[in-house]
């Protein structure tokens, strides 16, 4: 059973950085695919990054593609969301998930049949001047 705890959400001004950490409990980072999701108010949850067990890789929507990083601490087992240049339209409720996918060079933050079996609670990051 994998856990997930978010941190680092707050209410920050536009053009500011934030550091979302996921930690995770309950296994090695090796076995799965982690990936970010958001979701604001009124709308779907959205993904916007992942990162493969294998490599690793990663991969970026449109939307934040060039200003938000996702990489990862074996040791510290800890999933990290670096924003940078925040727009009020990242304000949203931020999760982190993870996916058993040991091995695996590709993620995806397509949240298809359940593919993401593991969540944390959410961390809210709040954009506005």
């Amino acid at each position: 059973q994998v856990h997930l705890v978010e941190s680092g959400g707050d209410l920050v001004q536009p053009g500011e950085s934030l550091r979302l950490s996921c930690a995770v409990s309950g296994s090695t980072l090796d076995f799965y695919n982690y990936a970010w999701f958001r979701q604001a108010p009124g709308k779907e949850r959205e993904g916007i990054s992942c990162i493969s067990s294998r490599g690793p890789n990663s991969y970026y929507t449109d939307s934040v593609k060039g200003r938000f990083t996702i990489s990862r601490d074996t040791i510290k087992k800890t999933v990290y969301l670096r924003m940078n240049s925040l727009r009020p339209d990242a304000t949203a409720a931020y999760y982190c998930a993870a996916d058993w996918s040991p091995n695996s060079a590709f993620c995806t933050v397509v949240d298809a049949d359940g593919r993401y079996e593991y969540w944390g609670q959410g961390i809210q990051v709040t954009v506005s001047s």
